[in-house]
């Protein structure tokens, strides 16, 4: 690899960065545009107007627009424009034309006659193989399922007797009962039990007189507690699907006026962009603030940032201080937004928690943060995204990846004996969830070209990055993972999950530890840095690759993800060119990592 070549993609990349920062001293992004949540948000605003709450046709007019201009090829949707079609989205969107009663325009016959075409090669020519197909691509988890189906039903698309009753009457219940009653739908989506539960009752009430009682007496305690856990936003996690399903449920069975779907509204009207489409969520600002700041310590280049006291402040501003109404979360955590829908989370507390130690080592405002990771720990020793317990559907177990992101949260604070527990409970998680080819599977990110949709170049990653900062790479589970991020690399030199199509994203997080895992590691080095050259030379830090999950496995895709990623891997490439000035070549990767330069002159260096 050119030395110059390097430095020049390098400062791309970091101009690139520096350049996205807000005038306030953080980073929003910009997620991608959704065909699913256009369609969802179509409907929901479609069904509003159909009983005379609202007049919406210019955003009607313009979500199927939208939608009919970003169908694939094969006559279905994906999650995002780059995103390949799958039934889920596919559904939804035929859907979203019957339910604004625009199916019979003559301008949209081709789009739908497509779309039909796609869902009989794919889930069936019935709509009981079709709802099937639904039922068999989510398992025994309702989170998605159920709302699909009941969406196709409010279209007409399939009878009521195909979607399954949930069980609304059960979040009347106290909070901290919920992970002993075995909801059928993951802790994030209550609101969807609730809302779409009561629409489902309203339209298929059970047979059963008993089960028609309890559940029509906990109609308005249920509403109720649903309007206690709506944010001030209206949006539920900040999140149109969500939202959308919520709205359109209640506004199917009765409660179009009822303030939930009328803040529900408010939010799908402010949260519509200008082409017409909806993102899946409103941003991911505390998120990629965090990366960012975490992606500029590894370069060496934090004590560069300006307004960096500013920037400590804002993200304190972002911690919750009191219990959260919605998940019932005690104060501590952090959410992947400073918006009123954002929960607190174990991915983002431990990105605050890592920043703001990078921006202020001496800082000890985190104390209370360290403590509610650990009140977060699950039984098994790892960490879930939300709520302590709730390990029986997907997205609600713990993960690697959000595990590995913890233990590198709390390791500065491993003077304290509970947190030294913690932290060897987690590396106890870590070893037993590795797969016995070496790699992890992450929670939340994965590879649309995976057989099994998952990205272990991402969990394999990100869980070795907790063993560098641990200073455990030459640990048997850190060599076992670095050898399957070797053989996992793509003949052009990158990285896609694991012979998929390489991207720049998932390049520069193996790169990136590749340069801590010793000089075996040399060849690949050099290939990934040469193959992420390339791309930044050809602009390819302008196009981000769907990689991130949300609710239920809707993919997206983040501008700032290539960008930071990539500051990250180039920084820590330049760094050590910087320490071997002979060198004209990357031909000895660190060894032990690097100790992250000072955050000011007046500070010493973090512990690595």
């Amino acid at each position: 690899m050119n030395t110059d070549r390097l430095a020049s993609a390098y400062q791309i990349a970091l101009d690139a960065l520096l350049r996205e920062r807000a005038p306030e001293g953080f980073w929003v992004g910009e997620l991608s545009s959704s065909a699913l949540s256009t369609a969802t948000a179509v409907s929901a605003l479609s069904l509003v107007q159909r009983v005379g709450c609202g007049e919406f046709n210019q955003l009607i007019e313009g979500g199927l627009s939208w939608l009919a201009a970003h169908q694939n090829p094969d006559g279905g949707w994906g999650d995002t424009v780059k995103s390949l079609s799958n039934i889920s989205t596919s559904m939804l969107c035929r859907a979203a034309f019957h339910i604004a009663e625009r199916a019979g325009e003559p301008r949209f016959a081709a789009c739908l006659n497509r779309a039909e075409e796609y869902l009989r090669q794919h889930c069936g020519e019935t709509t009981p193989r079709q709802a099937d197909a639904i039922r068999a691509r989510y398992g025994k988890d309702r989170t998605f399922s159920v709302p699909i189906l009941m969406t196709c039903a409010l279209a007409g698309q399939i009878p009521w007797n195909e979607v399954p009753a949930l069980p609304f009457e059960l979040a009347c219940f106290p909070q901290a009962w919920f992970r002993f009653l075995r909801l059928p739908v993951v802790s994030y989506a209550l609101p969807a039990l609730i809302a779409i539960g009561q629409t489902i009752y309203h339209h298929r009430p059970p047979w059963d007189p008993l089960a028609r009682l309890i559940r029509w007496l906990a109609k308005t305690r249920s509403l109720e507690v649903l309007q206690t856990i709506q944010p001030s936003s209206g949006g539920f996690l900040e999140a149109t699907p969500l939202t959308s399903f919520v709205t359109m449920s209640l506004a199917s069975s009765g409660n179009a006026d009822h303030a939930v779907a009328e803040n529900g509204v408010d939010f799908l009207v402010n949260s519509v962009r200008p082409d017409g489409s909806w993102a899946i969520d409103s941003d991911l600002s505390t998120w990629v603030t965090t990366l960012a700041v975490n992606a500029l310590t590894t370069a060496g280049e934090l004590g560069r940032l300006e307004k960096r006291a500013e920037l400590r402040d804002w993200l304190r501003r972002q911690q919750y201080r009191e219990r959260h109404p919605y998940t019932g979360a005690d104060p501590g955590g952090w959410a992947w937004t400073p918006l009123p829908g954002g929960v607190p989370d174990a991915d983002d507390t431990p990105g605050a928690l890592l920043a703001l130690h990078h921006l202020f080592p001496h800082d000890d405002s985190p104390v209370q943060a360290t403590e509610w990771l650990q009140g977060l720990q699950n039984a098994d020793g790892g960490w879930p995204t939300f709520c302590r317990g709730w390990g029986t559907l997907p997205f609600d177990r713990s993960g690697s990846d959000l595990t590995a992101h913890v233990l590198r949260s709390l390791q500065p604070h491993r003077e304290t004996a509970s947190v030294d527990r913690a932290v060897r409970r987690g590396l106890d998680f870590l070893r037993r969830h590795q797969r016995p080819d070496g790699s992890w599977v992450p929670l939340w990110f994965g590879n649309q070209h995976h057989p099994a949709e998952e990205n272990p170049t991402y969990g394999t990653a990100r869980v070795l990055a907790a063993y560098r900062d641990l200073d455990m790479m030459t640990s048997d589970p850190a060599r076992r993972g670095v050898r399957w991020l070797l053989r996992a690399q793509n003949a052009d030199g990158g990285w896609g999950a694991g012979c998929e199509p390489s991207s720049v994203e998932e390049t520069a997080l193996a790169v990136d530890i590749l340069l801590s895992a010793g000089p075996g590691a040399e060849t690949a080095v050099n290939k990934g840095l040469a193959w992420l050259v390339d791309q930044v030379e050809a602009g390819g830090l302008a196009r981000p690759t769907p990689i991130g999950f949300y609710f239920a496995k809707l993919w997206y895709f983040e501008k700032l993800y290539p960008i930071i990623f990539t500051v990250a891997a180039l920084g820590r490439a330049t760094r050590h060119l910087r320490s071997c000035p002979e060198s004209t070549t990357v031909r000895e990767p660190l060894w032990p990592p690097l100790p992250n330069p000072p955050a000011n002159p007046s500070d010493p260096a973090p512990p690595t």
